[in-house]
């Protein structure tokens, strides 16, 4: 993606882009002349909203027609269509361009392909001026973070296991001057991390947490968790084999995590940046947890398991509270974390939760602002009680019989584990398109981080 958009001087003779209603079509059509004209109307063209043509100029050279609706385009995003339609070469939007960052921003997340593993893969595409009143430089760190999320779910636990994962963690922090460490195996167990242990001891992928920091000690404290599961088989509670096939993916709170964290460090934002990823494979083998078990936590709390496939929230549970324990100005945690929230919202939407009411209002504004939509549900403390258990202090999924709130319940679970920070919210991603449309391509997705990138520039600004 960082190819998809270039600066003026960078660019070599480039094809304009010209936005038009169909209203407006006659009127730039003679602009251009005859032979537009004439192309046009031999291809049927009467711009259509989201409809693209590239049309040849009387005095030689070629022009691109977007259809727009009479005063906007059809989606911030539709723009997005070009980064398929158009051959590569450099093209330049002319002005007056509807919502233009916005139209930039949806061709270049919509350039995105993942080619790690296809041979022949071609490294050309079509590329985008970016105006000089457009910061070309905050675009790219977006970019760089949304690609980052975006290749790490998309990359098989096969290549990317435990270590792999903490891994490359560190690799981001010491690339942006940060330190930190990597609790791995059974010192989980020294270190007070046995809900991580638990979840990830039946593993040859060893289990490992990996907290890092970055920034100013003085400055306000911003932390993201994000949940590391490489793959869920659901453990003993097994998954079907329809359920397990995306399971890739359920290290997507982390990969979300790592690109917002990218942002914030690429962009200099003047706080004290954390980042705990707690990182396990929920596997199958003698040693695994059990539906039953009573586990200890790092908060005290002992945990009822009712079910192995709810493992996310176990190490979440711990990863919490250890970093509840400095009590940050800002507490973030991701995860891919219930199914009940895809049926609840569908896999574009994500749920937030929090009892910062003003967080709240910010998340959802800077949400809507970005194109980067998501929806608050309410952590409801009547469902508390659906956690309860007889034989520990709490069972980790909804014991009520029903089945229901499942997202809701999940949320409560883990605020159980958060008491310190100044303001917390949860965010129960999908992590994954199920299939491309302006501004996203099928696979490994970022939500929620643009919008989080914005809030937390404007809330902590220097």
């Amino acid at each position: 993606m960082r190819q998809s958009l270039i600066s003026a001087h960078e660019a070599t003779a480039p094809i304009p882009v010209y936005a038009v209603s169909e209203a407006g079509l006659p009127n730039l059509l003679s602009k251009l002349g005859a032979n537009a004209t004439g192309w046009a109307e031999r291809q049927g063209y009467n711009a259509q909203a989201g409809r693209s043509l590239m049309v040849p100029l009387d005095g030689g050279g070629q022009a691109v027609l977007f259809g727009t609706l009479p005063e906007n385009l059809p989606h911030p995003f539709a723009l997005g269509t070009l980064a398929n339609d158009l051959p590569p070469a450099d093209y330049e939007l002319q002005e007056p361009f509807p919502a233009i960052a916005q139209a930039l921003l949806g061709f270049a997340l919509s350039s995105y392909a993942f080619n790690r593993y296809r041979g022949g893969a071609s490294g050309k595409q079509p590329r985008l001026v970016v105006p000089e009143h457009v910061d070309i430089e905050r675009l790219q760190i977006v970019l760089d973070g949304v690609q980052l999320a975006r290749d790490l779910i998309n990359i098989p636990a096969n290549d990317l296991g435990t270590a792999e994962l903490a891994a490359q963690v560190e690799d981001l922090f010491n690339a942006h001057g940060g330190s930190g460490s990597i609790v791995v195996g059974d010192e989980l167990l020294k270190g007070n991390l046995p809900l991580v242990h638990a979840v990830g001891r039946a593993s040859d992928n060893t289990p490992r947490l990996a907290d890092f920091t970055w920034g100013d000690d003085d400055a306000p404290k911003v932390t993201l968790v994000g949940k590391g599961v490489i793959f869920d088989t659901g453990g003993l509670n097994i998954k079907p084999g329809g359920s397990m096939s995306l399971m890739k993916k359920d290290m997507g709170g982390a990969a979300n995590v790592l690109g917002l964290a990218s942002m914030i460090m690429a962009a200099k934002l003047p706080v004290r940046l954390r980042v705990i990823v707690p990182c396990v494979e929920n596997s199958i083998a003698g040693s695994a947890f059990r539906p039953g078990d009573i586990l200890p936590s790092r908060k005290g709390l002992t945990v009822e398991i009712g079910n192995t496939d709810a493992e996310g929230r176990l190490i979440l549970a711990d990863a919490l509270a250890l970093a509840d324990e400095e009590s940050p100005e800002l507490l973030i945690d991701m995860a891919t974390l219930t199914g009940a929230a895809r049926v609840a919202l569908g896999p574009d939407l994500p749920p937030y939760f929090t009892n910062d009411e003003d967080l709240a209002e910010d998340i959802s504004i800077f949400a809507e602002a970005s194109e980067d939509p998501m929806w608050r549900l309410p952590l409801w403390q009547p469902y508390m009680k659906y956690l309860d258990s007889q034989v520990a202090d709490i069972s980790h999924i909804n014991t009520s019989g029903t089945g229901f709130a499942g997202s809701i319940t999940a949320a409560l679970f883990l605020s159980r584990f958060v008491e310190n920070a100044e303001s917390w919210a949860h965010f129960d991603i999908y992590g994954w398109t199920p299939s491309s449309k302006p501004g996203k391509v099928a696979g490994g997705e970022a939500q929620g981080i643009r919008a989080l990138f914005d809030l937390i520039s404007d809330q902590f600004s220097a």
